[in-house]
């Protein structure tokens, strides 16, 4: 299932104390669009009663029965893209070559 670098975990966990949501569980999410590329998302959000929830790296992740097959085998990460700009990235095996 999903899994999160060090460095993903420690910016959602800040982003979770800046924002007021210490304690809530990140929900990730992802969908395919009509042309057949993955869009992925998340927020902090409740947890509802079919939503796997995965502890990784300290962060609560819940992923909905919608997203589960495509979020098998994804990283999120969250890497400097440019010098000083940062942003999460999601990782799935056919991105990674």
């Amino acid at each position: 299932m999903i899994t999160l670098t060090t460095q993903a975990a420690q910016q959602v966990l800040k982003a979770a104390g800046q924002t007021g949501a210490q304690g809530s569980p990140l929900r990730i999410a992802a969908r395919v669009d009509a042309d057949g590329s993955i869009q992925y998302g998340m927020g902090f959000d409740e947890q509802h009663e079919h939503d796997m929830l995965i502890r990784c790296e300290g962060v609560a992740v819940l992923v909905s029965p919608g997203s589960t097959s495509l979020l098998k085998v994804v990283t999120l990460d969250f890497v400097e893209l440019n010098p000083g700009e940062f942003k999460f990235i999601f990782i799935a095996p056919d991105t990674a070559k």
